[in-house]
């Protein structure tokens, strides 16, 4: 079913208009989106094939409390097409341009069943589509997994611990985060930790429990507005992890960003200057500025826009879409002080359409995302936010010499199982702010500790939950480089007449 034939009938008519479609204003919601489905064949623009609404009915099929069959039932070759399917249309974008960078990242998926978890949210969330529609909603982060940790700059550029990848960001049920934090973990400490099936399941539980223990400590504290991880008050795993991440700024910029003048980026296989646009991102720089009130530090004064470059080759889920970095020239004026401001392309959340009905939805990508970064963010980077350029929709934020995630390589068993507490207790307070800084209207703490009830059943459901979904990734895994092998990702569902 082509996505004009599930639109509004004002949609539809809009898009006649602009396309002067003689006779429109007469026409009914079926015989305008089958003029519109003519009028694309004639003019040579294939409809590619979407099956977003449909997900959306089922999602509010299945909140709604109906007894419909969803997708993670489905075997053999109907599951096969379904995550074909899926990663067609999470990729149409990538695909239709030939982008270098997606045919790299579906190399990445097939050399790596972690990499195809993390690139792979739109498969993971069609199958929970409109799951737990009783629970209290939140602002969840949208894709929680070991890696999406991390070390990141505040408002006062002083190093802090905490969530870091907001692409995903959505309101939806507090559960939807812990879930495919659990399914993440597991599939981490198995493929990245090389841990047995027993010491994963401790790793998801302690996860869990790490999330209730924080959830019921700031039920009855309220304190989530004043608390961010810093060196001083870290566990001493996370301690260790903002040494690794240190280094002087000067030497981080030239060991990885600037040419022998210190005036420009130097161009290198991920880095490719874009100087003839200097003008163009100063203009959008001071908008930026302007659009999203930013309270510019001295470090930055004047915002002055050095060098463009275009960033190439980073992320997982993100990689083929747009990354710029701009060097914005610090206060000595010798290039050993400069800031990278990163300009990353947005796009829509995995979880749109997908999530059970509420009032909180929101999806305006760029706008969607620095939302949760000042939500989720206690004092966050100063430099978050968004903007439109170029006819797409961009978020910001600083490049930082201490901007750094653990290795998850390094991590001994017991250190598996610490990590996973930590990040279970900081996604719980991360989860508490959706009513203080976000749109949730009442006293988010204590409803999520009265849903969750039994400690011990809630985990045991989550681990429950985990072992099912990551041995269904990995059964998926499997078909997808099978596809892969065979070209399947080298063109895109087109409806055909």
């Amino acid at each position: 079913m082509t996505e004009e034939s599930q639109q509004t009938h004002k949609a539809l008519y809009e898009q006649a208009q602009q396309q002067d479609i003689a006779g429109r204003s007469s026409m009914s919601k079926a015989e305008l989106a089958a003029a519109l489905e003519r009028e694309s064949f004639e003019d040579g623009h294939p409809v590619v094939a979407t099956r977003f609404d449909a997900f959306r009915r089922l999602a509010e099929s299945v909140a709604a409390g109906e007894f419909v069959l969803r997708p993670r039932i489905l075997t053999g070759h109907d599951r096969r097409r379904h995550v074909r399917q899926c990663l067609r249309e999470d990729h149409e974008t990538r695909i239709a341009d030939s982008s270098e960078d997606a045919a790299i990242k579906f190399d990445e998926l097939s050399d790596s069943l972690y990499s195809f978890f993390r690139g792979t949210a739109l498969l993971f969330y069609r199958d929970m589509a409109g799951e737990d529609a009783w629970m209290p909603t939140v602002l969840t982060l949208g894709d929680v997994h070991p890696e999406n940790f991390g070390v990141m700059p505040n408002v006062n550029n002083v190093p802090i611990f905490s969530v870091n990848d907001f692409d995903e960001a959505y309101y939806a049920p507090f559960t939807w985060d812990i879930k495919r934090g659990a399914v993440g973990f597991m599939i981490a400490a198995g493929a990245e930790g090389e841990l047995k099936r027993k010491h994963q399941i401790k790793i998801v539980r302690r996860f869990v429990e790490g999330y209730i223990e924080d959830m019921q400590r700031l039920a009855k504290e309220g304190t989530e507005q004043n608390e961010e991880m810093r060196f001083d008050n870290a566990p001493k795993l996370i301690r260790k992890l903002f040494k690794d991440a240190h280094e002087e700024r000067a030497e981080w910029l030239m060991d990885d960003y600037l040419d022998e003048t210190k005036s420009g980026f130097r161009s290198t296989e991920e880095l490719v200057p874009i100087s003839s646009r200097r003008d163009d991102f100063q203009a959008i720089t001071d908008r930026l500025v302007k659009q999203n009130e930013i309270e510019v530090p001295h470090r930055a004064t004047g915002m002055r826009v050095k060098d463009v470059a275009i960033r190439r080759g980073q992320g997982t889920a993100s990689l083929g879409l747009n990354r710029y970095y701009v060097l914005i020239e610090g206060p000595q004026a010798d290039g050993s002080d400069d800031l990278i401001i990163e300009y990353k392309q947005a796009r829509r959340s995995a979880l749109a359409g997908l999530v059970p009905p509420s009032a909180y939805e929101m999806d305006e990508r760029a706008a969607r995302i620095s939302h949760a970064q000042t939500v989720q963010l206690v004092r966050g980077d100063v430099f978050y936010g968004h903007i439109e350029f170029d006819g797409l929709s961009y978020m910001s934020r600083e490049r930082a010499p201490f901007r750094d995630d653990i290795d998850l390589d390094d991590l001994s068993k017991s250190e598996w199982k610490d990590y996973a507490g930590i990040c279970g207790r900081v996604l719980a307070r991360v989860h508490a702010l959706s009513d203080e800084s976000g749109k949730i209207d009442y006293d988010i703490e204590p409803a999520i500790m009265n849903a969750i009830g039994p400690p011990d059943l809630f985990a045991h459901d989550m681990v429950e939950f985990a072992m099912e979904a990551a041995d269904r990734v990995r059964r998926d895994h499997e078909m997808f480089r099978a596809d892969h092998a065979l070209g399947a990702f080298k063109q895109l569902d087109i409806v055909h007449r």
